[in-house]
């Protein structure tokens, strides 16, 4: 018998709750892993409260962890009992001990590279890589906006565009995550809850704007945010935690100058096997030659997930968070 967590109807944190299950062998494509941390990402809140639509209830959350294979199918010849894989991506269901996963979802874990790391950098990581060089390819010299530079993906991504020589303005909710913000690669940093950020971001590039803002933050910071590019700018809006965006009148963005708009995931750009085994390899190497660091400030037994996603939603963490069975 295995434990996971299990929800049976969507709603606040206290939905989940703790059970047995009975594992089955891994099918031909597929390997078995037990999981040795599992990520926490605010998808999973998403999934949880249903801003996202689970496949079916009842359902196991998650969709990134670390592991050891212990089964391997028929056909999963790339794979054998006892590599260390990570993953980060569809059919959802980490938030458990052990599981069967498509054996094309799941990477080696590079060495040098340990398993919470592994777990806490997938989801992250790749995300902070596809919106670094596919949403908006940024350059040395570019001035860029990225809000809750403090949270687990803007504390990489900055790190790494640090890396690329770009300059970050990064916005964040207090003093503490203002330090923060600014040991991991922002070079200016906005405090929302006591400045204008659209009236710092004009001081900062002498009104001359943005070609890119990253906002995860979605309903709050929107509307201020399109005020931040330039002519011709990129609006990268990749997430909600504030809430969902109101309905757009695409000539907005003809007006304030013919900007572009995009709302990507991760899933699209990791949707083929090499395209995820490219992006993942970028994000080991980042880690491996030191241009980002990873720090997993919060770890909870996975039986707590609960606790783990209040904490997350009431914006008590920073960095990574990790869940161990």
């Amino acid at each position: 018998m295995s434990k996971r967590i299990v929800i049976h109807q969507i709603g606040a944190a206290e939905v989940m709750k703790w059970e047995s299950e009975r594992l089955a062998k891994p099918q031909p494509h597929e390997i078995q892993l037990r999981h040795t941390a599992i990520g926490l990402n605010f998808i999973d809140v998403y999934f949880r409260s249903g801003v996202y639509a689970a496949p079916q209830l009842p359902f196991t959350p998650g969709l990134e962890a670390a592991g050891i294979v212990q089964q391997v199918g028929s056909e999963a010849t790339d794979f054998r009992p006892g590599d260390r894989v990570a993953y980060a991506s569809p059919p959802i269901g980490a938030y458990c001990a052990a599981r069967n996963l498509p054996a094309a979802r799941a990477i080696k874990i590079a060495a040098g590279i340990d398993q919470r790391t592994a777990a806490a950098i997938m989801l992250k990581g790749m995300t902070a890589h596809y919106l670094l060089r596919s949403a908006y390819r940024v350059q040395a010299g570019d001035f860029i906006l990225f809000h809750a530079a403090a949270g687990g993906v803007g504390l990489i991504a900055c790190q790494w565009a640090k890396h690329l020589g770009v300059q970050v303005i990064g916005t964040v909710g207090s003093d503490e995550k203002a330090e923060l913000a600014r040991a991991n690669g922002c070079a200016h940093v906005i405090n929302y809850n006591r400045e204008n950020f659209v009236a710092r971001v004009a001081e900062i590039t002498d009104g001359k704007g943005l070609p890119v803002v990253y906002d995860s933050v979605g309903q709050a910071t929107f509307s201020a945010s399109l005020e931040c590019l330039s002519a011709r700018g990129t609006m990268v809006s990749f997430g909600q935690s504030s809430g969902k965006v109101a309905p757009l009148d695409i000539g907005l963005l003809s007006a304030k100058g013919a900007l572009y708009l995009t709302r990507p995931t991760l899933f699209h750009y990791t949707a083929q096997r090499d395209e995820l085994v490219y992006r993942a390899g970028e994000v080991f190497d980042a880690v491996l030659c030191g241009a980002i660091k990873i720090s997993i400030n919060q770890s909870y037994r996975l039986a707590d997930a609960a606790t783990a996603h209040q904490d997350l939603e009431n914006r008590r963490t920073t960095g990574s968070s990790v869940l161990i069975p």
